[in-house]
């Protein structure tokens, strides 16, 4: 049988508190009284920045309800919530789904609800999406970061979860499907802890809810598509439970053919005015800047009120109830001014209100930095990361200097959040929209970031991941180069093919002249993706071979200092995931040059890196492969070298006339 939780007090700004044998831990906020379950959370390894408790200044969506807006909207939410199973006279509707377009305050009101229902006890987890933020933005630890948090809010919880790990630690593999997880992590211990006599206090007050916002920005949509199924068809079965689910989204296809359904609360954010909100929040905000910016004191000073009315209303109609719009067009005006930018606030005005909504916004913010060195290489990257990189972490990226970064964000931060600190803090996009708009040529022109810019982006990962000192680009490295490899590869992309033979002619105008050579980044990609069946590379068997061997020779000639690592580096010894090979049919002439290449390769590597040979005197290539990132194998530079000649010296390879 499970033991029933103790009870104990919250300490104010604790973190830790040790009584008698008992360690009372602070996990996202709530209590979780850690009794020899402590290793729980870690086990269960929750993503702790996804909650509503998270640094939003480091974990976006930076969004929070100005005080006192959004009142009527809120009032609606909770009452639904607060619905009781018992005292309704009809079934009880245990979702509800909040949509609006991308900026109308989404995620504001979704965090303003689980602080609601996080101080009265009844919030069971919060999960707030966000697109590029590498596990935030799929359904791969969504289910173990909702158990972490109900252990903590609901400590009844915890035994129940710790018994579904014992009896099944498969669990927490990624063999096991996000329904089966949702169902033995979150429902059933949820079902079985309800018998207690806290949690049954607790429901006193009303049923317990899970707010999960941003669903659209998951990247895994047939996940998304399997949670909406699974939860409702988990209500069906128990429609007397009392949970509920509060989501907010952007109206996509794959979201609102589950949720439009009479089972589900449906609630348009667009439908309510914001005008007002809106108005309150620009008027507390300019009175705000006025207090600190000499400028606009002394002109108030001299001309009297400002905005006037009259502009104030033009903002709030020019605005149209887009609260993402409000916050950019206010840090537009009063943002301060630069040498290329010498306007005041007070000029600036005017002009916002000439701008095409965010469209508009953002282009003129992205033109006060594209003078700038390196701005079309940084905005790129902050565009298309796997996950946020602090400003060092871009620089060791890109292979330049923390300032260079620095010197193009600053007069970016009207849309983009730049953290104080150059080592701590992550750089990212005020908005999703931002993203949308640059990967978008339709709508950014100039400033139009192609799905090409990936190939560049595997390559400085690639080259980051063999750089001897640790740091966060190094790490980042290692874990997406293949990642946005796979992306560039996509056939509606890019036509790969063209891409490998530009990136190989303007080598010397952006490549990195103190990292490993591109003739091993493409060797390496080129090769594995022969055998690397989660990466497939939709160009033909033959122009993998050929290119990944000549790269192979022209790397091991080259002078790069980088090559003995690439080529030594025994991080990995597991077999090579070996998949059999279609018989090919080169020409003579194709057949030549394979052969030519691999012995250019091969009297390279004697000549310059005898000690390599001497450690794997009898390599054939298919014993080692080097390891970077998590489960992704990438076969070293000898390695190729021996696979290849087996390729050739096999009976399923037959040179033709």
């Amino acid at each position: 049988m499970a033991e029933a939780p103790l009870h104990f007090e919250n300490f104010s700004g604790a973190r830790s508190v040790q009584l008698g044998q008992q360690t009372i831990n602070l996990i996202a906020g709530n209590q979780y009284l850690s009794n020899g379950r402590r290793n729980l959370i870690l086990r269960l390894n929750p993503i702790f920045d996804a909650s509503h408790n998270r640094d939003r200044r480091l974990s976006p969506p930076d969004s929070a309800c100005f005080p006192g807006t959004r009142k009527d909207v809120i009032r609606g939410i909770t009452s639904w919530a607060d619905t009781g199973i018992v005292l309704s006279q009809t079934p009880a509707i245990h979702v509800y789904w909040f949509h609006g377009f991308a900026g109308s305050g989404k995620s504001a009101i979704s965090l303003e609800i689980a602080k609601i229902y996080a101080g009265s006890g009844r919030l069971l987890a919060s999960y707030f999406f966000f697109r590029n933020a590498g596990d935030r933005s799929q359904m791969s630890r969504f289910a173990v970061s909702l158990a972490a948090q109900m252990a903590a809010a609901v400590p009844a919880t915890a035994s129940f979860i710790e018994a579904a790990l014992e009896a099944d630690p498969g669990l927490l593999t990624q063999s096991v499907s996000l329904t089966v997880q949702l169902e033995r992590l979150v429902y059933e211990p949820f079902q079985a802890a309800l018998k207690w006599g806290p949690i049954l206090t607790a429901l006193l007050k009303g049923p317990f809810l899970i707010v999960v916002d941003g669903l659209d920005e998951c990247e895994d949509k047939q996940g998304v598509v399997d949670f909406i199924d699974h939860m409702l068809n988990f209500f069906k079965r128990h429609p007397s439970i009392p949970l509920r689910f509060f989501i907010a989204s952007r109206v996509e296809e794959h979201i609102r053919s589950r949720l439009d359904n009479g089972g589900v609360v449906l609630s348009n954010l667009d439908s309510h005015s914001a005008d007002e909100d809106i108005e309150m929040f620009l008027q507390a905000s300019f009175r705000g800047a006025a207090g600190n910016d000499r400028v606009i004191q002394e002109y108030v000073r001299t001309h009297g009120e400002w905005p006037m009315k009259a502009d104030m209303n033009n903002l709030i109609q020019h605005i149209e109830g887009s609260f993402v719009l409000t916050s950019s067009i206010f840090k537009f005006i009063v943002q301060p001014a630069t040498e290329e930018d010498p306007s005041t606030p007070m000029e600036r005005l005017p002009l916002a209100l000439k701008k095409n909504g965010l469209d508009g916004l953002y282009a003129q913010t992205l033109a006060r930095s594209q003078h700038l060195p390196h701005f079309r290489n940084i905005i790129s990257t902050v565009a298309l990361l796997g996950r946020p990189l602090s400003i060092v972490g871009i620089a060791d990226l890109l292979g330049i200097e923390a300032f260079q970064v620095v010197h193009v964000l600053l007069n970016l931060q009207a849309i983009v959040r730049v953290p104080g600190t150059d080592k701590r803090g992550n750089v990212t996009l005020c908005h999703t929209s931002l993203r949308d708009f640059l990967t978008t040529e339709s709508r950014s022109g100039c400033f139009f970031v192609p799905p090409s810019f990936h190939l560049r982006l595997s390559y400085y990962s690639f080259s980051s991941a063999y750089e001897r000192s640790n740091g966060p680009a190094r790490d980042y490295g290692r874990d997406n180069f293949l990642g946005h490899w796979g992306a560039c590869a996509k056939p509606e992309a890019c036509d790969l093919i063209n891409e490998i033979e530009l990136l190989k002619t303007q080598a010397c105008q952006f490549l990195l002249v103190n990292r490993l050579s591109h003739h091993a980044f493409l060797c390496s990609l080129l090769f594995s993706s022969l055998f690397l069946a989660n990466y497939p590379v939709l160009v033909s068997w033959l122009y993998l071979l050929t290119e990944s061997v000549e790269q192979l020779a022209l790397a091991a000639e080259c002078s790069d200092p980088h090559i003995k690592l690439w080529l030594e580096d025994q991080s990995a010894a597991v077999f090579i995931y070996w998949r059999q090979v279609t018989t090919q049919q080169f020409t003579e002439h194709t057949f030549g040059a394979l052969q030519h290449n691999l012995q250019r390769a091969s009297n390279a590597i004697h000549a310059k890196f005898p000690e390599i040979l001497k450690r794997h005197p009898r390599s054939t290539g298919m014993e080692h492969e080097h390891a970077i990132g998590q489960d992704t194998y990438v076969p070293r530079g000898r390695d190729i070298l021996g696979v290849s000649r087996r390729l050739l010296n096999a009976g399923n390879v037959k040179a033709t006339q």
